[in-house]
């Protein structure tokens, strides 16, 4: 069986890997619009994060007073899904939990992530199922990155690149502190209203923005054309790269990072959700390219 599946409508194309569900290519025409995963700057393309979103403090969780190795953002990203079905236009693939996963989420879980592909558009529907006899907490997020420049301009500050937000958000993030934990104290952000103009010397970190107003981010260029983010359920945004990395990613998540100093149980991790023994949560991004 091939690692890849691709799935088509028209023009618009998409692959993804069985390992992590991770799409690898989203073509629209003769362009490619996901970053290319070069391991010189980031051997990724658009992980999806699971059970967790960011780092956790030691690198554990703590499950009814037990400590168990928890990788940042999760091992979902790394796990193989198994293909539950496809058609010329989607695919759905299925995660659920293994002798590997219990020994770092001691939880029974089906995670589905259906792709569905439409002339410029990349869509994706994600449910979280419980199958277990007890309360699940869990974390989910989305973590695509785009080549910039994808259209004209250049990669620096002035270079006509911007992320737009459908709401004025607040011009202020948490730091990241050792680790990747989440600090109390904030960051300026240079956003104006809606619009963050972009320089690749603002992310010696990610932007975070927690409980955003917005729903939808769009990544701008100075020509017009653009690549929209809009999440259903992900209350968390946040836009990061490297300062020399040639790609911005634009990220929706339910959870967060722990805070410096948590040292709770996960399911008193700040924003985890609790999902109810036999309950189905459901979560939905839509990637789309905007022409000028």
């Amino acid at each position: 069986m091939s690692d890849t599946i691709e799935i088509a409508s028209g023009s618009t194309t998409a692959r993804l890997a069985l390992h992590g569900a991770e799409p690898v290519s989203w073509r629209v025409g003769n362009r490619e619009y996901l970053w290319s995963g070069d391991p010189a700057h980031w051997n990724r393309h658009a992980p999806w994060l699971f059970p967790v979103v960011g780092a956790s403090a030691d690198a554990s969780i703590t499950v009814d007073g037990r400590a168990y190795p928890m990788p940042q953002h999760g091992f979902a990203r790394d796990s193989r899904f198994a293909p539950v079905a496809q058609a010329g236009d989607r695919v759905q693939l299925r995660l659920t939990e293994t002798p590997e996963t219990l020994a770092r989420y001691p939880f029974p879980f089906r995670l589905d992530i259906t792709a569905t592909v439409a002339p410029g558009r990349l869509a994706f529907l994600c449910e979280v199922a419980n199958t277990g006899s007890g309360p699940l907490p869990y974390g989910l997020g989305f973590h695509p990155a785009f080549p910039w420049p994808f259209a004209g301009g250049e990669r620096r500050a002035g270079g006509g690149y911007a992320v737009r937000f459908e709401h004025p958000e607040r011009p202020a993030a948490p730091e990241v502190g050792p680790g990747g934990l989440l600090l109390r104290t904030e960051r300026p952000v240079p956003l104006d209203g809606d619009t963050l103009p972009l320089d690749p010397a603002l992310f010696t970190e990610a932007l975070v923005f927690l409980n955003a107003r917005s729903r939808w981010m769009r990544f701008t260029a100075p020509g017009g054309a653009a690549i929209l983010l809009e999440a259903e359920d992900f209350p968390h945004l946040a836009v990061w790269t490297k300062p020399t990395a040639p790609f911005l990613s634009l990220e929706c998540w339910t959870g967060h990072a722990d805070w410096a100093g948590f040292a709770g149980d996960l399911a008193a991790r700040d924003s985890q959700r609790l999902l109810a023994p036999g309950a189905t949560a459901r979560h939905a991004v839509v990637l789309a390219v905007e022409p000028a």
